[in-house]
């Protein structure tokens, strides 16, 4: 719920939003983008920056909105480079901020959004990352989600998508991973795990960051009172053949690069039959060759992964145990999830 009008945000919480920066990734978004603007400037806690990345939009979706957004840092790609190099390459452009908020340009926040992250900040310092709670912009009574579920096969999703606002999760709590569609990340954390994985382009780094950070040690808090209103694939379209090649391609390279020794070799036969599972189901749907290309182009990337997947393990600061207890092991939602 937003702070009434006549509710300022005291001098610290002005001081702290100096230390924010917030980036947004633009392709071909429409009258979205101008939109999501319009919010961020209502908002009570002003971050040090913004600054949007535009992937070589051909439908004028920024047109104008440098003369009315002057402050804005605006990045103008000559190719599209994808959500996840755009990202990365705001978060350079960002300086030295000490947060990263990400905000897809279909996603409106409430005004008092960064404030309530910045309260939670302060209240988790041992936490890198936060989520919002995203509520569907096409039905306010009904859930986009609130943070990223990873089950131990491989496939993630995000929680209490589809369900009434009334019986999604209300408390704060930890979580696996935000949704990179309202995301805050301290910007140390999100440049010592390498950042988003340029490879994916797009659809599922949120989860592949979300889990390096996790290896790394590092805790991720949901915020229920950080609320995002999000029309969500805006752009691409839900289930449509780009999102999902994308997705479960990059499903794979994810579980591959980033599941320790013990649990890859204890939940191998699960992640190949979520793949199996996966290819049959879009048959049914007579979509198998996108599925197909999606798990032959991520075999051809697995000995990158493996290259990567050194590294990562090297560096691994969390013990098997715990990090299987902040993974889903219910089969039950898999199989409700599983097509997609």
């Amino acid at each position: 719920m937003a702070l009434p009008a006549d509710v300022k945000p005291d001098q610290g919480q002005r001081e702290t939003a100096a230390r924010v920066a917030v980036l947004i990734v633009n392709f071909n978004s429409g009258s979205l983008l101008g939109e999501c603007l319009r919010h961020l400037h209502l908002q009570t806690c002003h971050p040090a920056r913004v600054i949007v990345v535009d992937n070589a939009s051909g439908d004028g979706s920024i047109d104008g909105l440098e003369h009315h957004y002057p402050e804005v840092t605006w990045v103008k790609l000559d190719q599209n480079r994808g959500f996840a190099a755009a990202n990365n390459l705001a978060a350079r452009w960002a300086g030295d901020v000490e947060w990263l908020a990400l905000l897809n340009p279909d996603a409106f926040p409430a005004p008092d959004w960064l404030e309530r992250w910045l309260a939670a900040v302060e209240a988790h310092p041992d936490c890198a990352s936060f989520g919002a709670r995203l509520v569907d912009a096409r039905d306010p009574g009904r859930l986009d989600g609130t943070g990223d579920v990873y089950h131990v096969s491989g496939l993630a999703w995000r929680r209490d998508h589809g369900r009434r606002v009334v019986d999604g999760e209300a408390e704060a709590g930890e979580i696996f991973a935000p949704c990179a569609a309202a995301a805050l990340y301290r910007r140390a954390a999100f440049f010592e795990a390498g950042g988003f994985d340029e490879d994916y382009f797009c659809y599922f780094e949120d989860v592949d960051l979300g889990f390096r950070l996790r290896l790394l040690g590092y805790h991720c808090w949901y915020t229920p009172d950080a609320v995002v209103r999000h029309v969500g694939s805006a752009v691409t379209g839900r289930r449509s053949p780009f999102s999902l090649y994308h997705g479960h391609r990059n499903l794979v390279w994810t579980w591959c690069k980033n599941m320790p020794g013990p649990l890859f070799w204890r939940y191998l036969l699960h992640h190949l039959f979520l793949n199996l599972g996966s290819v049959l189901w879009y048959a049914r749907r007579g979509e198998s060759g996108v599925l197909l290309r999606a798990k032959w182009d991520a075999l051809r990337g697995l000995p990158r992964c493996w290259r990567q997947r050194r590294a990562i393990q090297a560096g691994r600061r969390i013990s098997t145990g715990v990090l299987r207890q902040m993974m889903s092991r219910d089969w039950r939602a898999l199989y409700r999830r599983s097509g997609g």
